[in-house]
């Protein structure tokens, strides 16, 4: 039997352990319940592959992510690990077939969603199953108090009851002390040893600016800061726009989320990856998995709906343990917006209620009937259908999946394509006779190469942002061109999918889970003021405000987050900055732009001196809104 090291060696090239790992992996082998706490990047996935690997027999992985479930499962196939993940979807004949290869085939992994755990036909195949090891990965979603909580996550002791001599092993990259007592009280974990690393993060630089032009603030960051780079965005159109931006001016972008195609996303992906394109602008689509240490910086761009996470996207940057920054930029609308994207959008049970009858209507379910029945679903159809806000609606159905009501999965891929059957020069002409449909085709011939010889995937919103036009506006052209005989275009009307887990029993089916759903408003509540109080405070270190979050004490500033910056830069450097000012007007007229970017201070200390000296004229603004020497 190889040991821990030499697997390692053997699956993952590496040589040596990260911090903790050997510590949590000797644990597991000695039979042990186990909490592994490690932050983004600290291998947890290794802590129980392992172990698993070691031991005879199957372990059981239960994941919320199907996404990551896949990834795993072709990493360790592509190690010649037998391994398989039970999704949602699977019909029961190939589900039976399936649970007989993890008993008889010599499967090492079998990767479940916490629903799955609720069927009779699983749970029967399991206790047949000569299971070495649990682990329950995404363990903070078991507790009511923690970041994406997940009531069908609390049934998945039964397996305690089904395997009571297995160990289990829960792991998690973002707990505060709270949610760590309820996942071991949750999970039932006997005595388990508590490996924690501590969140501190030496080299990450923790900086929040002010500006009222974000995207001048996110040029100057990246001509100061250089190197490979993600700037999260809050939505696809944002991820769209600032690439184009970045790339307009000089710099080496692409964009990643939900509305790319997975062979796409893969491209892209990999052209980050391999610094062929610097500069990553995504949605927080993009997460699992990455492992690229040397990225210097990530960027917020808008606040983010928890402490939780922006702890984990932040993470990404400087994971080869040099200095990188975690920059989050604010304006003055912000800490408003961030209140009413995710805390006025919080649906109560009614509404709750009401978005899951009609749903039911809308896919004519039965009373009593639909139980695992799956359904394309065009959420903005459905929205328009029953005039309900989008941004409710969709937190109701989130809602429904987190309560294992339903399984809401989006599949924003792109579902259109269209192959121009003409001629260029036909095309053209009826462009120049029909000007009202010039703007949306030639952003298309822009967009898309090849669609003149094959049908092409195309991503209708992107069209329709790049022409500031609505979706509905481009497939109106296109119909209108497709009955012309001047192309073909195929259109799906479904961008997600919907699978009823349980029989329609409208109030009743709510009524069971309302407590669920009042718990987590209430969390999601507490979560949005945690980060605007983070966001707000420039008193206190920022990683020491990071750090007291998730239950850390006696902690030391970080001398390198803005806060410090600032204390460093006291009031008896106002001299000093004052005779560099001056130094810089008596050469030119110079805009508070230009002034900051040629002073290594931080802004907001550059900006009180500006005024200073403006209000004891010694400079003043000119006509051409620069400053100048009185």
């Amino acid at each position: 039997m190889n040991t821990p090291i030499q697997l390692l060696q053997q699956n993952w090239n590496y040589n040596t352990f990260k911090p903790l790992q050997e510590e949590i992996i000797t644990s597991v082998i000695e039979g042990n319940d186990t909490f592994a706490l490690l932050p983004t990047g600290g291998g947890k996935s290794i802590c129980f592959q392992i172990p698993a690997l070691v031991k005879e027999g199957i372990c059981i992985v239960i994941s919320p992510l199907i996404a990551l479930m896949q990834d795993q499962v072709l990493g360790l196939q592509q190690k010649g690990i037998k391994a398989i993940a039970l999704s949602s979807g699977i019909k029961y004949s190939e589900l039976d077939a399936l649970l007989d290869n993890c008993i008889y085939g010599n499967y090492k992994f079998l990767y479940l969603s916490p629903e799955r755990l609720q069927q009779d036909l699983v749970k029967e195949r399991l206790k047949k199953m000569n299971i070495n090891l649990i682990a329950v990965d995404e363990a903070h979603c078991i507790s009511q108090w923690g970041n994406d909580f997940r009531p069908s996550y609390r049934k998945i002791k039964i397996l305690r009851k089904l395997k009571p001599a297995v160990p289990i092993i829960a792991l998690t990259a973002s707990a505060t002390t709270d949610v760590v007592d309820d996942i071991i009280t949750e999970l039932d974990l006997f005595q388990p040893k508590v490996c924690r690393q501590s969140f501190s993060r030496d080299n990450l630089g923790y900086i929040v600016y002010y500006t009222s032009d974000k995207n001048y603030k996110i040029l100057q960051i990246l001509k100061k800061y250089t190197g490979s780079a993600i700037i999260y965005v809050r939505n696809r159109k944002s991820a769209v726009e600032i690439s184009d931006f970045l790339n307009s001016n000089g710099h080496a972008a692409t964009y990643y989320h939900g509305g790319v195609d997975t062979k796409e996303k893969t491209k892209r992906f990999q052209l980050w990856l391999q610094d062929d394109a610097r500069i990553m602008v995504a949605t927080n689509a993009f997460g699992m998995g990455i492992d690229k240490p040397n990225v210097r910086t990530v960027i917020h761009f808008n606040i983010p709906e928890s402490i939780e996470s922006y702890f984990q996207e932040a993470g990404r940057a400087g994971r080869d343990g040099k200095k990188a920054y975690a920059f989050l930029i604010k304006n003055e609308n912000d800490i408003l917006r961030v209140k009413n994207q995710f805390i006025k959008v919080l649906p109560d049970v009614d509404f709750v209620k009401l978005v899951y009858r009609k749903l039911s209507n809308f896919f004519r379910i039965s009373y009593g009937e639909g139980e695992q029945t799956i359904h394309g679903f065009n959420f903005n159809h459905f929205c328009k259908t029953y005039e309900f806000n989008t941004l409710l609606t969709y937190n109701a159905l989130q809602f429904l999946d987190r309560c294992s009501i339903i399984s809401f999965a989006q599949r924003f891929t792109k579902k259109s394509s269209i192959h121009i059957t003409t001629t260029g020069n036909q095309l053209l002409r009826y462009l120049e006779e029909n000007p009202q449909y010039e703007n949306i085709t030639k952003a298309i011939l822009r967009t898309y190469g090849g669609i003149f010889d094959e049908e092409v995937p195309v991503n209708l919103s992107l069209i329709a942002s790049r022409v500031q036009s609505h979706e509905y506006e481009v497939i109106e052209v296109l119909k209108k061109l497709q009955d012309l005989d001047l192309l073909q275009f195929n259109h799906t009307l479904t961008d997600a999918e919907i699978i009823f887990l349980v029989p329609r029993e409208d109030d009743h089916t709510i009524n069971r889970v309302k407590p669920d759903i009042k718990e987590q408003r209430s969390s999601k509540v507490k979560k949005v003021e945690a980060i605007i109080n983070f966001v707000q405070n420039d008193v206190i270190c920022r990683s020491k405000q990071l750090l007291t979050y998730f239950g850390e004490k006696n902690t030391q500033d970080c001398g390198i987050c803005d806060v410090c910056n600032s204390k460093n830069h006291t009031i008896g450097n106002t001299n000093k900055i004052s005779k560099e000012i001056i130094r810089l007007l008596q050469e030119n007229h110079l805009s508070s732009r230009n002034i900051i970017s040629q002073l290594a201070y931080p802004e907001d200390i550059v900006l009180t001196v500006l005024r200073e000296l403006n209000e004891h004229k010694v400079i003043k603004i000119n006509q051409n809104n620069k400053y100048q020497l009185v």
